[in-house]
């Protein structure tokens, strides 16, 4: 029975541990896009559309999930059917572009650490609305120069400008006036 015991006691810390090193999954590194990724939304492949794409790696999911826009990207962080168990969301970083049409393969940036321009005159490669990422200030400042629209932090983007079913042509809705952001952030 001693030994049971003894026994017992070293395996319980090492169980324990185990479980720990389940919690904190690890957080992949961004993928290259390529001709094989399809728009989780549209069925599309990314690189036929201008414009920041994004993908988004899930515990839940085997293979990152990708989008045509970075709008998009976001709403599958806000809608409720959607996985919760985030561990990366990775967008383009439009001030290491070439141009707009061709937005780069590999250069991403962890969207809650990038800033975006919404509100521009400039729309997504599907047509909409579009949140463009920037890792740099400066960059995103610049754009707003040339575009229009306003720099807002990853939790700042408004539930409704994220979601909003019809092109308002940048007008702001009477919530977006009164500061609507998402729920839980």
């Amino acid at each position: 029975m001693r030994r049971r015991t003894i026994l017992l006691a070293l395996l319980v810390p090492l169980a324990l541990a185990g479980c720990n090193d389940k919690q904190a999954a690890k957080v992949p590194p961004p993928h290259r896009m390529t001709a094989e990724d399809v728009g989780h939304y549209c069925g599309m492949n990314v690189l036929e559309h201008p414009g920041p794409k994004g993908h988004i790696f899930a515990a839940s999911l085997i293979e990152p999930v990708w989008f045509s826009s970075v709008r998009d990207t976001i709403a599958f962080t806000m809608l409720p059917d959607e996985p919760k168990d985030i561990l990366a969301i990775y967008v383009s970083d439009m001030g290491k572009t070439p141009d707009w049409d061709k937005p780069g393969a590999d250069n991403w940036i962890e969207a809650r650490k990038a800033l975006f321009v919404i509100e521009s005159r400039v729309k997504s490669g599907m047509g909409g609305d579009e949140a463009v990422p920037f890792s740099d200030r400066a960059a995103a400042e610049k754009f707003v120069g040339d575009n229009g629209g306003r720099i807002v932090e990853f939790g700042q983007v408004p539930w409704d400008y994220v979601l909003a079913s019809v092109d308002r042509q940048g007008a702001a809705s009477a919530d977006e006036e009164a500061g609507s952001r998402r729920p839980n952030d």
